[in-house]
């Protein structure tokens, strides 16, 4: 099934890009708001460098630590999806063992997105809900945990930031085999808006609702989105991640 249909019939089964000409409503969109999205990309690029600085300590103390207590790379290397599908890659703190399958990861959030038709139906355990990370996750290293706990695996996304992939406020970009689970309505997050580092689903639910939910929070800073939104969004993430709300 081709999600965002492009003109270009060379793929056999799915694609996941699109190409902004089929989608005129957000081309209008975007001409309405020139200033405000200018204003957003300045906010991101003044964010994304200000949180390289603040955190410059962090960049040189985790990366030693990760190497002194678990084999392998410092930073995961993953493809998301960014607006209109298109693939970046994106950067965290490596926060489990290498050489993992990450079939255990692929059921999951099949499940989470479909519980009625997934593999493993019924094998959430309470408060997953809306969580695409596993509880009590076996690959997950002891650092790790701690890293995952306090957000601090998500610092490297300031330069994904800067690069123009994601923003500092956005909805969580998906891994490409999630929108293979995806419902139709569930693909305007992928569509309209870039990721982002935080977003409204994190600071008002993060990992206490259901996938829908979240999906509907997202639609729901799309439909409201505003720099004020954006601002608010960003002055609520740091007690968010100070009180561990919803975190594992």
């Amino acid at each position: 099934m081709k999600w965002f249909p492009n003109g270009d019939d060379s793929e056999p089964d799915h694609f996941y890009e699109a190409n902004p000409l089929f989608y005129p409503d957000l081309l209008e969109k975007a001409v309405h708001k020139v200033f405000a999205r200018y204003a957003k990309r300045m906010l991101d690029i003044v964010g994304g460098i200000a949180g390289l600085i603040i955190f410059s300590p962090l960049f040189l103390i985790i990366p030693v630590v990760i190497k002194l207590t678990s084999p392998g790379p410092v930073l995961f290397r993953q493809e998301r999806l960014g607006r209109f599908g298109k693939k970046f890659v994106f950067l965290k703190f490596r926060t489990m063992a290498v050489d993992n399958d990450d079939n255990l990861h692929r059921n999951y959030v099949r499940n989470l997105i479909d519980p009625e038709n997934g593999s493993c139906a019924g094998s959430q355990k309470p408060g997953d809900e809306g969580s695409f990370k596993i509880r009590n996750d076996p690959r997950v290293t002891m650092v790790g945990k701690f890293l995952r706990n306090t957000s601090l695996d998500e610092l490297p996304q300031f330069i994904n930031v800067l690069k123009g992939e994601m923003s500092l406020v956005g909805p969580r970009p998906p891994i490409p085999y999630e929108c293979d689970a995806y419902k139709l309505w569930h693909m305007k997050r992928v569509i309209e808006v870039k990721p982002g580092i935080s977003g409204l689903w994190q600071v008002e639910a993060r990992s206490s609702t259901s996938f829908d939910e979240m999906v509907r929070l997202d639609l729901k800073y799309i439909r409201e989105w505003s720099l004020w939104l954006d601002i608010k969004i960003m002055l609520k993430t740091p007690w968010v991640v100070i009180s561990g709300k919803g975190a594992y």
